[in-house]
This record gives structure tokens, sequence and C-alpha cells, in this order.
């Protein structure tokens, strides 16, 4: 199990689908997992602070772990299957751990509220592409765009529909190339 964080969203322009980038925590390697607009949207509006008036389904779903006594102490991206991935989120509850069978789009959304730590299977990650340099390889003419929480990202990204621009203008490329 290797610790991941969510680095990226983006959208695959040749699938019309939302790609999220998980990267390993201390090191280079990546999961990219393609997951639906709702999704993609949720973990979105939790990575840039957008305040809802009312709690939509991941929230929601965060609140129930915790009202109910529990804590997402983890999620487990551990498996992918025929093109589908597979995650476990742990919850600890009354002194119990409660393995709960997941899509990890919506897993990684709960985590991300919950504060709990994200895992891969070591066997998901992918080497990314390096230059010469040592760096992270980006096409010239589509250099890659600032990562969520920067402070360029964060300046020009001030509403939903901005972000949801900023998305649907990334491709593929904008991340690097990795293997499947």
């Amino acid at each position: 199990m290797v610790e991941v964080i969510v680095s990226r969203l983006g959208l695959d322009s040749a699938s019309n689908a939302f790609v999220v980038i998980l990267q390993e925590k201390d090191g280079t390697r990546i999961l990219p997992i393609w997951i639906g607009r709702a999704e993609a949207e949720s973990i979105a509006v939790h990575l840039d602070r957008v305040e809802r008036a009312r709690p939509m389904t991941h929230d929601l779903a965060a609140s129930l772990i915790a009202t109910l006594g529990g804590t997402l102490k983890l999620v487990y991206i551990s498996r992918v299957h025929e093109g589908t991935f597979y995650a476990e989120m742990h919850v600890l509850a009354h002194g119990e751990t409660h393995l709960v069978d997941a899509r990890p789009s919506d897993s990684i959304a709960i985590a991300l509220r919950c504060g709990a730590p994200l895992f891969a299977a070591e066997e998901l990650l992918a080497e990314t592409e390096t230059t010469e340099e040592g760096g992270e390889a980006t096409p010239d003419e589509h250099p890659a765009e600032p990562e969520f929480g920067s402070e360029t990202l964060d300046a020009h990204i001030r509403s939903v529909e901005e972000l949801q621009r900023y998305l649907a203008q990334l491709r593929p490329e904008d991340f690097g190339k990795f293997k499947p």
C-alpha cells in the first residue's frame, strides 16, 4: 500500500471523461482514474473550498459516518479489473473496522471531506516520464497548469463555472505521459 494524494483533475478530450490523477505522496509515480462529471465536480468543489448552502451527496456521506460514531480511517484503491477500479473505505466505528466497497471517485471525495488518507496498491502506480533534467515531462506548446491549492490556480479560479472551464480545456498531454 502506497499513500497517494490528489494531484490534478482534468478532462480527457479523447473520451470526454474526467480524470483524477493521484500521485505518490513522497514520489513521482501516478495513478490516473477516469471518473464521472459529478464526482469530478465534487472533488473540485472541495479542493477549491467552495461553500454550498446545503450538503451535497459526499458531504452527506461524511456526515453520516461521523453522526453514527464512525471515523473514516483510510481509503484503499485496491485493484483494477476489466478497466474498472475498486476501492474500499476503512471505517472505524465502536471499536470495529468495517470495510465498505465503493467506487474510487466517491471514496476520494468522501476521504477529502473527512481528512482521511488515500492509499493505492503498489502495482497500480505508474512511473511518470521524466525529462533529462529529472523533472516531469510536459509538451512545450501546452505546459502543465498549476495544481489545486497553488496560489496561481486559486487566483484564476473563483467559481465552480470557472473551474469547469479550466478542467474542460485540459488535455491528457497536460498530465505528462504515463503507462496504463
